[in-house]
């Protein structure tokens, strides 16, 4: 793991990118322009911790983490046709694995004090030690092999992913991707795997219950097309901000070249980023 000042240090240069973008176009929208507060908010914290080299964790780094999620989140509400609104995502979602990480470490410790040796006492003559017959070990009993548990196999060409699929009963729903589309994938804090920490984001107005397992249809640019099992992880309802309402839903059941149309996707366009801390 990297020490806390370089971690601090790398944090900070990517927000400064993302800063750069919101200040550098006089043409961001007022609204995309408030980003630049919580994100120099997280700069200043980042700084305190560089300056004491580490030692300001515990006060900086829930106020840089704190400003960085508010970022964030102003930046996801906003339609993300301006080119600002890709360039400031990108840095300040790379620099949120970085903080979370920070507050997560332990406080340093004092230095633990050096033992006092005790002075020695008087030199006694050692009383005379008692025989003891030697006693016979007891018998070991016998334990038969135990069977080495059998070793997972990885799937084959066209073998799906994850669990088993949806119940016959799972609820259908539908998702168009493009360049600029509401839907989108989604990643997570968990890891940058879209497949396994995170899922796809489905832009709707009818929204189903967290738990709700889905059946998706996903239609992608160049005539693709995929179905996959999935659980719903997380909502948006229309009130927050500008924000297309919809859901989060976990993959739980994906074929193999549906991961990869997943994957060729996400090259092409960066995936949201869901706080699922």
């Amino acid at each position: 793991m990297s020490d806390p000042v370089s971690t601090a240090k790398t944090a900070r240069e990517s927000l400064a990118r993302a800063l750069g973008a919101l200040q550098s176009d006089p043409g961001v929208p007022a609204a995309l322009a408030a980003a630049a507060e919580p994100v120099s908010q997280a700069m200043g914290a980042l700084f305190q911790i560089e300056r004491s080299g580490g030692a300001a964790i515990a006060t900086h780094g829930p106020i840089a983490l704190d400003a960085v999620r508010r970022a964030l989140g102003l930046l996801q509400s906003q339609p993300q046709t301006h080119p600002a609104v890709t360039a400031a995502l990108e840095g300040v979602a790379g620099s949120l694995g970085l903080v979370h990480g920070l507050t997560q470490r332990p406080p340093p410790s004092a230095a633990a004090p050096m033992p006092v040796a005790a002075p020695a006492p008087a030199q006694m003559a050692a009383p005379p030690v008692a025989y003891a017959p030697p006693v016979a070990a007891p018998p070991v009993a016998y334990a038969p092999p135990v069977a080495a548990p059998p070793v997972a196999q990885a799937p084959a060409a066209g073998a799906p992913y994850l669990s088993a699929p949806p119940p016959a009963d799972a609820i259908r729903a539908e998702a168009e991707l493009g360049a600029h589309s509401a839907s989108n994938f989604y990643k997570g804090l968990g890891g940058n795997d879209v497949v396994v920490h995170g899922g796809l984001f489905v832009a709707t107005y009818n929204i189903p219950r967290i738990g709700q397992t889905v059946n998706l249809r996903v239609s992608m640019p160049g005539g693709y097309e995929f179905e996959a099992g999935a659980v719903v992880r997380w909502t948006r309802d229309s009130v927050e901000g500008s924000a297309s309402p919809g859901f989060g839903a976990q993959f739980t059941h994906i074929s193999t070249e549906a991961r990869q149309l997943v994957y060729r996707y996400t090259r092409n366009r960066e995936p949201l980023f869901h706080d699922d801390m």
